[in-house]
């Protein structure tokens, strides 16, 4: 295999030619289609996992708001809509670029002042009230609307208001996990999960029934008179005080009081082909994804998009080695770093990893199943871009489906279960459990540049598969000149650092997935379009032309769409 420091100058500047971003080609052959799940507009675009939320970003672009205003109604929206993948118990974070600067919306939630390892075990941890951290959902995104939206937050809220109290239908995907976590649902004492989202509190509802939560719709509307501080401050935080003494829990009405407002950050990026993609960095996993295309960089495109044994074996050692990383070499910017910051997203140790692969694959090391492989976590991903071209690039979360299947009596929403991604092993990790610790977290907002400029916002749910859903998505639309319709429905996989692959079994040639298993990688075959996989919600402004296109997963509920 050839890398460039072994080619010729000649030959070094025809495959930089060669590797020059096919813009006609990939925004030429894109085609919007009736089900909204791609979709061509004038003013600006939204892509998120629900309609409903879709729609409301999509009302306040028409009302003359930014892109950051857009999000914040379609986040809120979804926090109805979604509830098994984000709510107002969960935590929310951003990449924003307003007027030709980025912002990074670190939203990390935060461990109760009475936690310890000691006071948690593996159950509790995963549900019920001990599970939970302080929510910073609202305080994020009144956060951003406060300081980057041009609307009134009553207008922002007045969606997600209408959507709760009217209703909306339950989708085939909602009926399908409540059936997969009602037995996690009754296992916590007071039901109260199961009270606000199974039918009667003990069925999954059906697909196309109607789903009306009218104790979120007061909530909502106590914000909307009140501001967001009520829910720290005021009636809501002592109610939620209240609920988790009387079931047990950490929360308290003083950590609610030390509202979890965001950090900003400055963002991460590195050029990949000739563009420049823009991230989080930690806690966020920007870093993973980052180093995922460095080392891309390293390999020959044709190589990378010939769809073979070999090429997907090297892909899925990218990946394991990008996450071995992460997981061996964590930082935490709010301490000090446990190794230099930069190692991840340096390109002679990108280039030295990719080395590696190539020469020698162990794919029984580890062999031991980890945590990452067993994972069944949530989240939500939306995209904006306004009519200026400003946007928001939003990942939001309550950690696993459902998060805790507990809910705040008498308000509705669920609490999260963000206890799950603190280490309780070692106190010297960066992310050990204590009062007011940070979790660890998966996300990659991302926005890709060129010449200065958002191109394109993208970003998936799908906890430790995010970062192995984004890079595809990008090597398909950039390495291949695929539109992005087409690149959101391409076959995928993720390799966990156990040697696990997982894969849309019909959707890749048998004689491939024998191959890999001689090799001796473990596969997980999953449906296609497997929900598993993560889910692109990406919209880009048109390089070529006027206008703006936008794709929402095909794998969810969501559709993309804009003012004309």
């Amino acid at each position: 295999m050839l890398f460039y420091k072994e080619l010729t100058k000649s030959e070094f500047l025809e495959r930089k030619i060669a590797e020059m971003i096919n813009f006609k080609k990939i925004e030429g052959n894109f085609r919007p289609t009736e089900d909204g799940k791609c979709a061509e507009a004038r003013g600006g675009m939204v892509a998120t996992a629900f309609p409903e939320a879709t729609r409301a970003g999509v009302e306040m672009l028409n009302k003359g708001g930014n892109a950051v205003d857009a999000a914040c109604a379609a986040a809120f929206a979804l926090a109805v809509c979604e509830p098994q993948a984000s709510g107002l118990g969960g935590q929310t974070m951003a990449l924003i670029n307003l007027k030709g600067q980025s912002i990074g919306i670190d939203g990390s939630s935060r461990a109760p002042s009475l936690a310890r390892v000691s006071a948690l075990d593996k159950y509790s941890i995963r549900t019920g009230y001990r599970a939970t951290t302080v929510p910073s959902t609202p305080a994020v995104l009144s956060y951003m609307l406060f300081r980057y939206g041009t609307l009134k937050l009553k207008d922002v809220l007045e969606p997600a208001i209408k959507i709760a109290n009217e209703g909306y239908r339950i989708t085939e995907l909602q009926s399908l996990l409540q059936k997969r976590e009602i037995d996690r649902f009754l296992e916590v004492p007071s039901r109260s999960g199961a009270k606000y989202f199974l039918k009667n509190g003990k069925a999954p509802y059906e697909p196309g029934e109607l789903f009306i939560q009218r104790d979120l719709a007061q909530l909502l509307g106590t914000l909307k008179s009140k501001g967001i501080k009520e829910f720290y401050l005021g009636k809501v935080a002592r109610c939620i005080d209240a609920d988790m003494r009387e079931n047990g829990g950490l929360l308290r009405y003083e950590d609610l009081a030390r509202i979890p407002w965001p950090l900003e950050r400055l963002p991460i990026k590195r050029k990949y082909r000739s563009l420049t993609v823009q991230t989080l960095p930690p806690p966020a996993a920007g870093q993973t994804l980052l180093m995922v295309l460095l080392m891309f960089e390293y390999i020959p495109r044709e190589i990378l998009v010939e769809r073979s044994e070999r090429s997907y074996q090297i892909i899925a050692e990218v990946f394991r080695r990008s996450f071995r990383e992460r997981t061996e070499r964590p930082y935490d910017p709010n301490f000090y770093p446990q190794v230099q910051k930069k190692r991840m997203l340096q390109r002679s140790y990108a280039k030295k990893i990719v080395t590696s692969i190539i020469e020698s694959v162990d794919p029984t090391m580890p062999i031991l199943e980890t945590a990452d492989e067993v994972a069944q976590g949530e989240t939500t991903h939306l995209s904006v871009m306004d009519k200026e071209g400003n946007c928001v690039s939003l990942t939001q979360s309550i950690e696993r489906v459902y998060g805790s299947k507990a809910a705040a009596e008498g308000m509705g929403f669920l609490y999260n279960n963000y206890m799950m991604d603190f280490e309780r092993e070692d106190p010297s990790h960066p992310y050990y459990l204590f009062p007011n610790a940070v979790p660890w977290a998966t996300v990659a907002p991302t926005i890709i540049f060129h010449r200065k400029k958002p191109w394109m916002v993208l970003g998936s749910p799908g906890s430790e598969r995010i970062f192995s859903t984004i890079s595809q998505f990008l090597l398909h639309v950039l390495d291949e000149s695929i539109d992005i319709g087409e690149a959101m429905r391409r076959p995928r996989l993720h390799c966990s650092l156990g040697g696990r692959i997982s894969l849309e079994g019909d959707r890749f040639p048998k004689e491939i997935i024998e191959g890999l298993r001689r090799k001796g990688y473990r596969l997980d075959i999953r449906k296609p379009y497997s929900f598993y996989l993560g889910a692109i919600h990406a919209v880009l402004r048109k390089h070529d032309g006027e206008g703006f296109q936008g794709v929402a997963e095909i794998r969810r509920d969501g559709t993309a769409g804009g003012p004309e």
